[in-house]
């Protein structure tokens, strides 16, 4: 039996962000965290479509990723704007 060398992965492995993580950036970076959520997402549907995804379940965790980074920017919106 001919043993296989696994597959090098291209893109960069990105772990699920948590909530606690997003409050602790300032305004600046959540938009910048925001930015890069939403072209991973884009890329990712991108290999969707052309059938070189390898996990699926990736898109869902980005989505997930966005709307708590978006949380978290109308948290401290609304936190400024109430005092």
């Amino acid at each position: 039996m001919k043993h296989q060398k696994p597959r090098m992965q291209l893109r960069q492995v990105v772990n699920k962000m948590k909530a606690n993580e997003a409050r602790t950036l300032s305004p600046d970076e959540l938009q910048e965290k925001l930015m890069g959520l939403k072209k991973d997402l884009f890329f990712l549907r991108m290999q969707h479509a052309t059938n070189q995804l390898d996990n699926p379940i990736r898109i869902s965790q980005v989505r997930k990723d966005i709307a708590r980074v978006k949380t978290v920017i109308r948290r401290q919106q609304l936190e400024q704007a109430g005092g």
